[in-house]
């Protein structure tokens, strides 16, 4: 009878089945066999550590159970933390800041946008548009120099190699910012000919003056004369004189006298704190720029209301998922926050403070349903809809403008209050040190400790399966030195006269 080891069996923490016993140690396959007892010493030792494996098996999935609620919890608090910090911006004074709504009613032709923060003159304006502000241009023919040359574009010198290209050319003024132009190439050179380059000022307007002045020591660049001066912007305010720039963009600080200015000279008509970008001749109907007078924004307003509805139903829709699945025998990972209680409260005190009144406020603002922020009414006999149920926030946009339009003070006064005791209950929970993190950290020490068991149980677990399997390979080569003495006494016995 003998013992041996042999082949690759599965890991350290499982046992084998059937006739091969898996070592936890070594990772390899032990076999005992029974030709002396004839018994399947295999199935005995797997039978003697199912019971011990069985342990490790639990601890385990209590581990793998641990690890995946802690994973929920960690979701459930980044979305809590983003419903807080929503909360907060409703709170913050400077939602409720005074602004200016600056409206063009065709944008493509006229941009009107804030100057600064300090304010617009408030009214409406006809602005009329006969011409854009152009820059100066200038045409060269261009010759590929036979030697270095050197380029001067109004004092300003570009050097060349011997050989430079047009695009060469193009790629240092374009580079230089010292220079005054900007250069393109319009024809590519053919047959060894000149290409054609074009210079034009990097400011619009009419030219004080000569403008673009070129000279180079090689003559590799021909004014070819067609030469096109730059030109003001052209345009009117409410019927008012003819007005020039030098820029598209017009920014002022007065709207100006009667007299027409001077054209090349820049003066310009401009709606006070109003920045005007002009895309477009308007032809025979104007554009129409608005100013607001100064208020809170509305639309700002309503998207931070938004944001927090959006939010806050995303965080009761993930925490709901968790609360409603089942723990699964098969899966450990499955229903860890089945019926959380801690949870299901947190949910029943935010939507208590959704529908709370709160105290110290007058007028008819003094609760989030005063600004149409509700889970939904039922209309008429109809049911309430799933999301109300569920506690799905709803946003209604009429209510919030009439509330704003009606007593914005009391609006901002209600949101504030209610910012305060909202966002301090959900970080009782979400914040750090509150109750969220402390269940993870006290999570991740029991994991920690489970996973010291796990290696203590295995590594007796081991120890036990080896020490099984010596006293049966000790049985067995008892059992065949016993059966070879008997079969020695047996033979002398039968050589006996």
């Amino acid at each position: 009878m003998s013992t041996q080891s042999v082949g690759s069996a599965t890991s350290s923490n499982q046992y084998a089945t059937g006739d091969q016993l898996t070592s936890l140690g070594s990772g390899s396959a032990l076999q005992v066999t029974g030709l002396a007892s004839g018994l399947d010493t295999n199935a005995i030792v797997n039978a003697l550590m199912a019971s011990q494996q069985q342990q490790v098996t639990n601890l385990t999935n209590q581990q793998t159970g641990l690890t995946a609620m802690n994973t929920q919890l960690t979701s459930i608090q980044a979305a809590l933390s983003k419903v807080a910090t929503d909360a907060q911006a409703l709170g913050n004074p400077s939602l409720f800041a005074n602004t200016q709504t600056i409206n063009s009613t065709n944008p493509t032709l006229i941009g009107a946008t804030a100057t600064s923060n300090n304010g617009a003159v408030v009214g409406g304006y006809q602005i009329s548009v006969t011409a854009l502000a152009s820059a100066s241009q200038k045409t060269f023919s261009y010759t590929s120099p036979t030697s270095a040359d050197t380029v001067t574009i109004d004092g300003q010198q570009v050097s060349l190699a011997a050989g430079a290209s047009a695009d060469d050319l193009v790629n240092a003024i374009n580079s230089n910012s010292n220079l005054s132009v900007w250069a393109t190439v319009t024809q590519e050179s053919s047959n060894g000919g000149p290409a054609t380059v074009v210079l034009s000022d990097r400011q619009t307007g009419v030219p004080a003056g000569n403008y673009i002045q070129v000279s180079d020591t090689s003559s590799a660049l021909t004014d070819t004369g067609n030469d096109v001066p730059g030109t003001d912007a052209a345009y009117t305010i409410n019927n008012g004189p003819p007005q020039y720039a030098s820029s598209n963009t017009i920014s002022g600080a007065s709207l100006g006298g009667t007299t027409p200015p001077t054209q090349g000279q820049g003066a310009t008509q401009t709606i006070p704190g109003v920045t005007l970008s002009l895309n477009g001749i308007t032809g025979s109907t104007p554009v129409t720029v608005t100013v607001g007078a100064p208020a809170p924004s509305t639309q700002n307003i309503q998207t931070a209301i938004q944001q927090f509805v959006t939010d806050y139903n995303s965080a009761v829709t993930q925490i709901q998922t968790q609360l409603a699945q089942t723990p699964s025998s098969s899966d450990p990972t499955q229903g860890t926050l089945f019926g959380d209680q801690d949870l299901q409260q947190l949910l029943s005190n935010m939507r208590e403070q959704m529908d709370a009144t709160l105290g110290g406020l007058t007028g008819s603002v003094t609760s989030m349903l005063d600004i149409g922020v509700s889970t939904g009414a039922a209309s008429g006999s109809s049911a309430p809809s799933q999301n109300s149920i569920s506690g799905q926030l709803t946003l209604d946009v009429n209510a919030l403008t009439q509330a704003l339009t009606s007593n914005g003070s009391a609006v901002k006064s209600m949101l504030q209050s209610w910012s305060i005791h909202f966002s301090f209950m959900v970080d009782n929970e979400a914040a750090p040190g509150g109750t969220i993190s402390t269940r993870i950290q006290g999570d991740d020490s029991q994991i920690s400790y489970l996973a010291d068991q796990i290696s203590n149980l295995n590594a007796a677990n081991t120890q036990k399966q080896q020490q099984l399997v010596n006293e049966f390979a000790q049985m067995e080569a008892a059992l065949s030195s016993s059966q070879s003495t008997s079969s020695w006494l047996t033979s002398q016995i039968n050589a006996l006269p």
